[in-house]
């Protein structure tokens, strides 16, 4: 779930991730939890649960396990009640990391992750330090051998998207997050599947990073991505294609 500009670099441990499933069920639980919390079990009348609905439908995850996600938010059934953080932090050279958590144990949460930060020779940041350098986006993501440009820019644009780009074979769409699941429907309507579809914090600029730095960086998002209480991970840092 880590966000950076090229989708195969955010999506570069796709098979180990599929390997992880329950891991990853387990963010999207906490987040259909909190979006029912904060906004109602209703997903008609609560835009951010039905984006997470989404994704969980994208992450195959069973309609009952989706379904005790809301009941546990609304507190139909018992379950934790998880607190929303964001830690800012700069990675090993320099570049900026916006660390999303939902944890039942904020405590527990910013000693592991000053502890992950602290081992991989990042630095945790202030609030504001590098936050300023993102922007949230919906964006949803095209397989480039079965659409061409053209195509999806066409109906993107129509849909009301805000900017099409071609990154490495994959055609990824950027949206205002207002407009996201309206475009995400039209586009479904069209008959265009997506390979993903996440409103993402995308940073405005980018830092390149050499060979070593970049190894640094990629096992530090390992980590987050590990730990329980990490939803996300956004970062400004330009990695390599990672080959499976």
């Amino acid at each position: 779930m880590s966000g950076h500009s090229k989708w195969a670099t955010i999506k570069h441990k796709k098979g180990a991730l599929d390997a992880k499933r329950g891991q990853m069920f387990t963010k999207l639980i906490k987040e259909i939890s909190i979006a029912a919390r904060m906004g109602g079990g209703d997903p008609d009348s609560n835009a951010r649960l039905r984006t997470a609905i989404l994704k969980a439908k994208a992450a195959n995850m069973p309609k009952d396990n989706v379904e005790r996600a809301i009941k546990k938010g609304t507190g139909e059934l018992e379950g934790s009640t998880y607190e929303e953080l964001t830690y800012e932090a700069y990675a090993p050279g320099g570049g900026a990391m916006l660390i999303e958590v939902l944890t039942d144990n904020k405590n527990r949460a910013a000693a592991e992750i000053r502890n992950i930060l602290t081992r991989s020779g990042a630095n945790l940041g202030t609030s504001g330090s590098v936050s300023y350098l993102f922007k949230r986006k919906g964006v949803l993501s095209y397989d480039g051998e079965k659409y061409t440009e053209d195509q999806i820019m066409e109906a993107a644009l129509d849909a009301g998207a805000d900017d099409i780009v071609n990154e490495e074979g994959t055609i990824v769409v950027y949206t205002d997050p207002v407009s996201f699941e309206s475009v995400l429907n039209a586009m479904n309507a069209k008959g265009f599947e997506t390979l993903g579809a996440e409103i993402s914090m995308v940073p405005d600029t980018y830092v390149a990073a050499d060979g070593d730095t970049a190894g640094k960086v990629q096992r530090l998002i390992d980590k987050l991505e590990e730990n329980e209480d990490v939803q996300n991970v956004y970062h400004n840092i330009e990695l390599p294609e990672i080959e499976e």
